[in-house]
């Protein structure tokens, strides 16, 4: 449960921190179309999300993150990786022109199988580098703003854009909270005699009762007392609100979403267009 990070907020003096909220957010936005936008062939999609995963890892690196961190992260994604493995060992391929890696007990193994699962493996891989690049290098409060800055033309519909924004910063702040929670609860239960290691599934699942039920309780606490905190301060959603800190677009921001805008039209343009440029290589070099 320590593994989760996301939300966490890490302080430093890098271009990723002073960069403007809204200019990451967008950014993201504009990788994430990138990393799931289908090309013409495995080839293809490797080499488009390995220069994706080049960016996030120096993206990653820049925001001084640890690479610990990462692979935590990416280590509580082993169930969910397990389960797209067997979804696609077991998906119809009798279309097209599977390649056949081996049989087993009768039942036919190919190597698409194990090329979807490593493409959907990296995609995870690298939305979990990205996100956790915006809330290291993004306040909870700045991305608070950015968000109601976005959701801006809604209010001429009704919509309650401030009240949203907050629940969203709410949602990312305490994720980090609730897993030292998790972990607190669970290092206490198990000095009481509880295993969540060992046992049946009926015990395993009578020693995550006794982990849900004080989590839920501390939560509800906990929102209370913020909502106490909130409305001792005076908070008002409905009212209109000044800034301490205003948001600023500088000349970095610019270059920066320019940037990865590029990349992005170059990326759909490849999917679009259905290049392969293994096939231009070799046509070229032939």
């Amino acid at each position: 449960m320590n593994s989760l990070s996301m939300g966490r907020y890490v302080p430093y003096d890098t271009f990723l921190h002073r960069m403007d909220p809204r200019t990451k957010i967008l950014a993201l936005i504009f990788l994430m179309i990138s990393i799931f936008m289908g090309q013409v062939t495995y080839s293809m999609s490797f080499l488009v999300e390995g220069v994706i995963l080049v960016i996030a890892v120096a993206l990653y690196l820049e925001s001084r993150m640890k690479m610990k961190t990462l692979l935590k992260s990416i280590m509580s994604l082993w169930f969910m990786i397990l389960f797209l493995l067997i979804v696609y060992l077991f998906t119809d391929r009798s279309s097209g022109n599977p390649h056949l890696a081996f049989t087993l007990w009768g039942f036919d193994v190919y190597w698409e199988a194990f090329l979807d699962t490593g493409r959907i493996l990296l995609r995870l891989i690298l939305m979990v580098m990205f996100s956790l690049v915006l809330t290291a290098t993004t306040r909870p409060l700045d991305l608070t703003d950015a968000l109601e800055w976005y959701f801006h033309p809604l209010k001429f519909i009704g919509f309650p854009t401030h009240i949203f924004a907050m629940m969203l910063s709410l949602a990312l702040r305490f994720i980090p909270t609730i897993m030292d929670d998790v972990n607190r609860i669970m290092k206490a239960q198990t000095s009481r005699g509880v295993d969540y290691q060992k046992g049946s599934i009926v015990s395993k699942i009578k020693a995550m009762v006794s982990l849900i039920v004080p989590l839920f309780v501390q939560s509800f606490v906990r929102s209370d007392e913020l909502a106490n905190a909130m409305e001792a301060r005076g908070y008002d959603p409905n009212a209109k609100r000044s800034r301490y800190r205003k948001l600023s677009f500088h000349l970095v921001d610019l270059f920066g979403i320019l940037l990865v805008a590029a990349f992005t039209a170059g990326v759909m343009y490849l999917s679009i267009a259905n290049v392969d440029l293994f096939r231009l290589v070799g046509v070229a070099a032939w």
